[in-house]
């Protein structure tokens, strides 16, 4: 694409920062700490969510579903007990696409996955770190989730929100927090599931780490967003001063071309610079397609405001295409892969046909994302430039953004997409005491300027400074007297009558 710009969105290089390990007090023995915890419960919970606005992405337009929480109960061993939690949005259709399934099943493919992963976790009785635990378990979530036709995807959804929780209970446990706790690899995270990594790389990496004070947030505009005028792309109401945007895109070159060429428009009259990323989730049907793409990127001067300011293009075909597809001379480009992230060796098969980046995403798992960054960090150190994003989809104020958020701004994800402020009213059917308690807990994360407790935005970016509590990310945990049960799934044999 003419006018290309490189995307390194992975701080390959400690920066100066404020960091809680310098404060007084810390507790050195956290650089170096590995814990070992026995898991007593497991459970889940949900919340309606109802969407402000519609977000088209693919083939589907969402309106409202469901949150869901985790509850994970540990003994921390020689430490008592701790209560861990994490939260994500039950997204229908995007972690399995295939046209036979409406919406609803897609959904309660993610509720079996998390009762499976819940089994699975239970059955392992004894004390272990929470990495062990995550090894033992992942290999037959995926098997077993094959067997009653749940892609690999929608599988791992049921660990990592698990893992999360754990790992939540576990730095509780241990009165550390997220990136103190990581840096000194408390969850004990080893090579084990990445052979193309050693001990050392891990451990260099996450000692290593300085986490971002602030994240810039990349403003979403889906397919059924408003263009132009009011509430459109460059309304300061709707972008909140971003200075970065990720564009839906839809399959069709032609109009895809066409619809970019408005967005350009609006955005060279932002008055400040902005770069923008691609999102095709999955609806290119094959090279070609995307090629023809590229070459209008490339060639039609109406989509100069976009082709100079391209950072990627992510996840452009299907999954299974884009395994069996070599970029070839597209690998010039910068091109990620999301949806086809569904297993620890995904980067590296995704890195010989030629793409350069992955996305993190905590819905697809922590540890994974980890693993990815190491990788990014490793292969660009050799001297070619790979990188890892952040890509939200299922993140709403509360627990769910700031994990997300903590995550990326520990493995140096510079800006990040944060579509749940944007398509969800705040804290939507949170109840009020609620959404007071995080942001009394998180006062740079969340204000209320008279429209109701959300997410406070600072010259577009996001603060990571309270962040630096016991736990993964937060103070506060949901209420838990206000969720629903998960709702059972509906059976597979009344799905298929």
């Amino acid at each position: 694409m003419a006018g290309l710009v490189p995307a390194i969105h992975v701080s390959l290089r400690p920066a100066k920062n404020v960091d809680a390990r310098d404060k007084p007090g810390h507790d050195d023995l956290h650089r170096t700490m590995s814990v070992r915890l026995k898991l007593r419960d497991i459970a889940f919970f949900e919340r309606p969510v109802q969407f402000a606005r519609p977000f088209r992405f693919g083939a589907i337009t969402i309106n409202a579903t469901s949150q869901l929480f985790v509850r994970a109960e540990i003994e921390v061993e020689g430490r008592g007990t701790a209560i861990g939690a994490s939260a994500e949005l039950l997204v229908p259709k995007w972690f399995d696409k295939r046209p036979e399934l409406s919406p609803a099943q897609t959904v309660d493919e993610l509720r079996r996955s998390l009762e499976i992963a819940r089994g699975l976790y239970l059955a392992r009785t004894g004390f272990q770190t929470a990495f062990d635990l995550h090894a033992s378990c992942i290999g037959a979530q995926i098997a077993t989730c094959a067997k009653k036709n749940i892609p690999a995807l929608a599988a791992t959804y049921g660990t990592a929100e698990i893992d999360k929780a754990i790992l939540d209970a576990l730095l509780r446990g241990v009165e550390s927090s997220f990136f103190d706790g990581m840096a000194a690899n408390i969850p004990s995270i080893d090579a084990r599931l990445s052979p193309d990594l050693s001990e050392r790389d891990i451990r260099t990496f996450l000692s290593g780490r300085m986490p971002l004070q602030r994240v810039a947030i990349r403003h979403t505009v889906g397919l059924d967003d408003v263009v132009e005028g009011e509430g459109g792309v460059v309304d300061p109401r709707e972008n909140t001063g971003a200075r970065y945007f990720k564009l839906k895109l839809s399959g069709d070159p032609a109009a895809d071309a066409a619809r970019l060429t408005r967005i350009g428009k609006e955005l060279d009259a932002l008055g400040r610079d902005y770069k923008v990323t691609l999102d095709a989730n999955e609806q290119y049907a094959d090279l070609a397609a995307l090629q023809a793409l590229v070459d209008r990127l490339e060639h039609d001067a109406t989509l100069r405001p976009i082709s100079t300011r391209l950072l990627y293009v992510e996840q452009p075909m299907p999954r299974d295409i884009t395994r069996q597809s070599p970029l070839g001379s597209l690998a010039a480009r910068g091109f990620i892969i999301d949806e086809a992230d569904d297993s620890y060796d995904a980067f590296p098969a995704a890195r010989a046909l030629g793409y350069r980046g992955i996305s993190s995403k905590s819905c697809k798992g922590l540890y994974k994302s980890i693993i990815n960054a190491t990788r990014a960090a490793k292969w660009s150190a050799e001297g070619e430039a790979f990188f890892i994003t952040g890509e939200d989809l299922t993140c709403q104020a509360g627990l769910a953004v700031q994990q997300d958020l903590a995550l990326g701004a520990f493995i140096g994800v510079t800006h990040a997409e944060r579509n749940g402020h944007h398509y969800v009213d705040g804290f939507g059917e949170t109840p009020i005491a609620e959404a007071q308690a995080f942001a009394a807990a998180h006062p740079d994360l969340y204000a209320d300027a008279g429209r109701g407790i959300r997410l406070s935005i600072h010259d577009g970016d996001l603060l990571t400074g309270s962040l630096h509590c016991a736990g993964f990310a937060s103070s506060v945990h949901p209420e838990w007297s206000t969720l629903h049960p998960l709702a059972q799934p509906t059976p597979i044999q009344e799905q298929l009558a």
